[in-house]
């Protein structure tokens, strides 16, 4: 068993404030800016920044989903979502840089042993990073538009 990991950085013509604030906006923003390959998502409490629980599922290939229910934290420059139901943790972080902003977002979890956890090393961060990087333009165009 090895930790698995996927990144991704975007720049975005916003204020560090106004990206964290876009980002903590479970209600309106989030479902607005999701990829396809989030499915059934709903807010089951608060909505809006630290303590926010959402759900969804993460339809990451025809054959491969996982089952989120993730409590949040919102610290001044980073929101963390933390999966109930495994060891699955996403952050997102946000910096000044220019006029704008960076946000870069973690995913992280506790891979499988063995053949099948050689592959979900080598295959799921790709996949997930092509997700990331969807959600990150959705939040980029949203911004800047």
């Amino acid at each position: 068993m090895g930790q698995v990991s996927a990144t991704q950085t975007i720049e975005i013509a916003a204020t560090p404030d106004a990206v964290v604030a876009a980002l903590a906006d479970y209600e309106q923003v989030r479902p607005a800016i999701l990829p396809e390959q989030y499915r059934d998502y709903r807010v089951e409490s608060g909505g809006n920044g630290d303590g926010t629980v959402v759900h969804w599922i993460l339809q990451a290939t025809s054959k491969r989903q996982r089952d989120i229910r993730a409590t949040v934290s919102v610290v001044p420059d980073t929101i963390t979502e933390k999966d109930q139901n495994s060891t699955l943790v996403t952050t997102y972080t946000v910096a000044s840089a220019g006029a704008g902003s960076r946000v870069t977002t973690t995913t992280t979890w506790a891979g499988a042993g063995g053949i099948g956890g050689f592959f979900e090393r080598t295959f799921a961060p790709k996949g997930l990073n092509r997700i990331q990087a969807e959600l990150l333009g959705n939040l980029k165009k949203r911004l800047e538009n």
